[in-house]
Order: C-alpha cells, then structure tokens, then sequence
C-alpha cells in the first residue's frame, strides 16, 4: 500500500512538473501570424518587420495572409483559432474598430472573440496623385471637384476602410464630392493611379511610400495632425485650409478569445522588446509608421474607444455592406 501510495503521488508530481515544463516551453513550434490583406501592403510590411524582430526572441513567426472581405476573412480565422498560443492576427483599424458599424452581418465581435496582446503602430494616411497628374496641391483638388462634381475619382483598399472613411469626412468638411473607386487590395490600385487611370489613391504611408520616394506617385497631404516624420515637405490637410481634421490608422497583435494570461504577457513583453529595438523603429519609419507599444489593457480600451468613435463616422456617412 505505502509503494502504491509512493507511486501515486511520484505520478502526480511528474505530471505537475511536465505541465510547468510545457508551459514554461511555449512556444515549442511555428507561431503563425495572420494578416488579414495581400501581401505587399501596409499591414503586411509592417507584420513582416515585427515578425522578423519578435523571431530573435526565441520565436518563429510565419507570416499568413488571408485577404477577403474588407480584412474580416483573416481576422475570424484568428477569433475562431484555438487559444493554445499559435495563432494571432495582426488587426488594424478598418477590421476592429469599423466593420462592426459597417457590415450588417460580421462574424466576430472584436471586443468578445479576441484577446488584445499589444498594439504595435500607427500611420498617418496620405493622398497622393501619379507623378504627371496636373493636380499640384489638395486646393487643385478642391477647385477642380467644385467645377465639376464627381468627375475626380479616388482609389482606397476597399469599401469602409479608414481610408475610405477619411476620404468621406474630408468630402464633408470641403463641401466636394468625389467618386469612390475600392481596390482589393493595394497593388492595382496604385497602379491604375501611376498610370493616371485613377485620379488620387488614399492610404496609409506605408503602403505607399515606396512608390513615393521612387518618384512615381506625388503625395499632396496627410492626414495626420501633424506632418509626417517621413514626408515632411507634404502638409496636412489641416494645414490645407481644413483646421482640425485628423484620420489615422493603427495595428495591434490580438489572439483568439481566452487566451492564456501567461501567453498573453509573455508575447506582449516581447513584442514591446522588439518595438524598442532602434533598428525596427529605423524600419517602420521608413516605412512611415510610428511605434506605438501598449499594455494588453491599453490597447482593448484603444480598441472600444474607436469602435464608437468610427461608428459614429460610418453611420454619418451611410456606409453599409451587406
């Protein structure tokens, strides 16, 4: 009987320490990291970047791009993973904070299906035209869309996006109005505008600015408050002549629902290592993102206090996907 006992609970303190074992190892495979747009984007630049870094932590991050549905497409695959610690999304604003108000139907609710682990950047938006475009500065624009309503068109990622929606306000505010053209993605649209097919294209700077610093597109504002570290001859479009406008987008590293703590913290710890590291921020800003780190805590509260604010954005503007 003592032997039986001894054997028990030699059992039962193996099988502890295998399981602090376990979760002292994770993680103890690839990690995957979804991106919900095409390759070759902002989001996907920046996932890339981060994921490169985060690796020297002891990682190893895949990067899966899962375009679709105005990003909703990766961001569920993410929500609908199980939260064992091997799948997170690299979310922004367009897929958190504006699609609950935009589609009628979403299926997942950014506030109850994922975990928030950091948020990782933000980025000014920027209007640019193609290098021979006739448009010089955004009071071009303004002159030439009242002349003739609707005859200037302009190109973003897709259907509510926060360029889209920017787009929307600064048509407002400026008493224009333009014609909507959504891409699925970055690449044809910026190329439809080099081309000169396309008027103007609206996105974030990091999308852009390698068409920018090789001289085929011509940035004429950004969104910002302020102007862009990058693009400091490029003013704002409250400097513009629009005092007070602002639109900015931002991404986040979030897990499914239920994630947990311990691989919460230990992921959010590294992830704001890595954003510290000089050589990363180098590279983000080239790319024109800011580095914003944050507690899991910050970035949830982040992410509810957008949804209202883009909310009241999308309703104004009767935006609506079915």
């Amino acid at each position: 009987m003592l032997l039986y006992r001894r054997s028990i609970v030699a059992f039962a303190a193996a099988s502890l320490l295998g399981g602090a074992v376990h979760a002292q190892a994770w993680p103890n495979k690839p990690v995957r990291l979804v991106v919900p747009f095409p390759a070759g984007g902002g989001t996907d630049l920046i996932a890339r970047e981060l994921a490169n870094k985060v690796t020297k932590s002891g990682y190893n991050f895949i990067v899966d791009n899962r375009p679709g549905s105005g990003g909703n497409l990766g961001v569920d695959a993410a929500a609908k993973a199980p939260a064992d610690g091997y799948t997170f999304v690299l979310g922004q604003t367009s897929n958190l904070a504006i699609n609950p108000t935009l589609y009628s139907k979403l299926p997942y609710d950014p506030l109850k299906d994922l975990t928030p682990v950091s948020m990782v950047a933000s980025a000014p938006l920027v209007i640019v035209v193609g290098a021979d475009s006739k448009f010089k500065t955004l009071d071009d624009v303004v002159k030439a869309a009242k002349a003739q309503p609707a005859s200037i068109n302009y190109a973003t990622s897709g259907n509510g996006t926060v360029a889209h929606l920017a787009a929307e306000s600064f048509q407002k505010v400026s008493g224009i109005k333009l014609t909507h053209i959504p891409y699925k993605g970055a690449a044809q649209g910026a190329t439809d505008v080099i081309s000169g097919q396309v008027h103007l294209y609206v996105s974030s700077i990091p999308t852009l600015i390698g068409h920018i610093k090789s001289g085929k597109m011509r940035p004429i504002a950004v969104t910002s408050a302020k102007r862009a570290d990058d693009l400091p001859q490029v003013p704002t479009i409250a400097e513009s002549g629009f005092k007070g406008f602002e639109a900015v987008t931002w991404f986040g590293i979030l897990g499914p629902a239920n994630l947990p703590k311990d691989i919460t913290a230990k992921l959010n710890a590294d992830v704001n290592k890595a954003l510290k590291d000089p050589e990363l921020q180098k590279k983000l800003g080239d790319q024109g993102a800011d580095v914003a780190g944050s507690t899991p805590e910050a970035f949830g509260k982040l992410i509810q206090d957008e949804i209202g604010r883009w909310g009241a954005i999308v309703r104004e503007s009767g935006a609506k996907v079915d």
